[in-house]
């Protein structure tokens, strides 16, 4: 499986702590990422109408990011993940969450929509 790498960008106005514990905590991704999450160590179990996948935890620097490996890719052997990192702009002190993820290349529009979707509903979660 070939996966293309992509990156989705949005403004939003919101302290970094209160972004970063939407995050990387089972109860702040329930709030705008899935319907229900469960942790397990380092492994965050995501639920959507029926629906579940598993990702860990690979890294993450407070305030800063976060990366997650599907489980299904790590037992496939691939190298994607998925990452959320909080950036500040240096001029504007503007805030934004810049999402990397893979997906295959015919997949890659449709994962930017969901992707944009998803970062909606954050922003309205945080009131940004």
């Amino acid at each position: 499986m070939d996966l293309v790498e992509f990156q989705v960008e949005v403004p939003i106005q919101a302290s970094k702590g209160s972004i970063f514990t939407r995050l990387n905590n089972p109860s702040g991704l329930s709030e705008w990422f899935a319907d229900d999450v469960n942790i397990k160590k380092d492994v965050f179990t995501f639920f959507w109408d029926g629906s579940e996948e598993s990702a860990r935890l690979i890294s993450q620097k407070r305030e800063e990011f976060v990366k997650y490996r599907w489980m299904e890719h790590e037992d496939e052997g691939l190298k994607s993940y998925f990452e959320m990192r909080i950036k500040i702009d240096p001029l504007t002190g503007d805030t934004a969450l810049l999402v990397t993820d893979f997906a295959e290349e015919d997949e890659v529009e449709e994962a930017k929509l969901l992707w944009t979707k998803q970062l909606g509903d954050l922003k309205r979660v945080l009131g940004g």
